[in-house]
């Protein structure tokens, strides 16, 4: 699931579940181990596997029952919430589709490099009969292009990958072979701003909306 490695300044993890990189039980631990390591260097790329960043929630597991679904869908919580409100610098390496829980991993990152391609990224919820929880709206607020929140949000709307950076989901866009090297590229220069200033201001963009988040959530294990 979870390939760790140092590239200069900059630790890269690997998330590969061999399908669609379901965001489990394994997915969280390994992206808490993710976010451990960091702190060994001075910034962080998160990349997918090839034609899928994540594909949401784990669906198997949320089917299983209601303290099941409860469970997994905390410790989502939890995770988003550390991974928006860490101090270092953050690029996601989006190497394909992004969807639910996929597509908040992308807005809880700083910097969002998307590759070019047939792919998908968005908020599905609605169209699957499911209220957006706390953290989602919260994130879809920060960093999404807010006269686009009621089609983004409210009426589910999967955009393609274009569109998607023009909502909001990501930053910028490369040729697939070319994502994780300009990850790094942008994470490397930012590994050179002032370590201090740059969690401070990171934290002061952000702080309403992390309160918010925090005081949903529920107990931690």
């Amino acid at each position: 699931m979870l390939t760790l490695e140092t590239r200069g300044p900059v630790t890269v993890a690997h998330l590969d579940d061999g399908k669609a990189n379901a965001v489990g039980h394994a997915f969280l631990d390994a992206a808490h181990q993710a976010l451990d390591a960091a702190a060994e260097t001075s910034a962080l790329v998160f990349v997918g596997r090839e034609g899928v960043f994540s594909a949401g929630f784990d669906l198997k597991e949320l089917q299983k029952g209601p303290s099941e679904r409860e469970a997994l869908v905390g410790r989502g919580a939890h995770f988003l919430h550390r991974l928006f409100t860490h101090p270092q610098p953050v690029v996601a390496a989006a190497t394909g589709h992004a969807i639910a829980a996929g597509a908040l991993i992308l807005l809880a990152s700083d910097t969002r490099v998307g590759a070019r391609g047939d792919f998908k990224v968005g908020l599905n919820e609605t169209a699957i009969d499911m209220a957006l929880p706390v953290f989602g709206l919260e994130l879809a607020k920060a960093r999404l292009d807010p006269r686009q929140l009621t089609a983004a949000v409210t009426q589910a709307t999967i955009y393609d990958i274009d569109r998607a950076t023009e909502v909001g989901y990501l930053d910028e866009l490369v040729d697939p072979d070319a994502v994780l090297e300009r990850a790094v590229e942008i994470a490397t220069g930012l590994a050179e701003l002032p370590a201090g200033a740059y969690a401070a201001n990171k934290m002061g963009v952000r702080q309403d909306f992390a309160e918010v988040i925090a005081a949903s959530l529920p107990p931690s294990e």
